[in-house]
């Protein structure tokens, strides 16, 4: 059993910054795709950022240049730095997991077969 914990969410003004981050807990193998998903109010979940088993990182055009995500896994956690923070980019933050190794990472929210329950992100203007 693999579990996925967030956290480091908040409230923050328009142009902060924060950071959030995604601890894996259970068996792991290295070289999997892990992923940030964005869901705002009243939409649908859209990838943020996904970052693959050699470290190359992937970016939805909203994020790209604000947001910035990497690994540690000798600490199997996940990290998703965001700075120049907008109103929209308010919502819920979940972290993903790949089940398969050597895979390519995926933008479906179903090709991952870990998530996290996910952390709040609040920006106000």
């Amino acid at each position: 059993q693999v579990l996925l914990v967030e956290s480091g969410g908040g409230s923050v003004q328009a142009g902060g910054s924060l950071r959030v981050s995604c601890s894996v807990v259970g068996y792991t193998y290295s070289g999997v795709c892990m992923g940030w998903f964005h869901q705002g109010p009243g939409k649908e979940r859209e990838m943020a950022a996904t970052i693959d088993g050699d470290g190359g990182a992937s970016y939805a055009d909203s994020v790209k240049g604000r947001f910035n995500i990497s690994r540690d896994d000798a600490k199997n956690t996940l990290y998703l730095q965001m700075n120049s923070l907008k109103p929209e980019d308010t919502g819920m933050y979940y972290c993903t997991r790949d089940g398969f190794r050597g895979r390519d990472c995926s933008g479906s929210w179903d090709e991952y077969r870990y998530r996290g329950q996910g952390t709040q992100v609040t920006v106000s203007s």
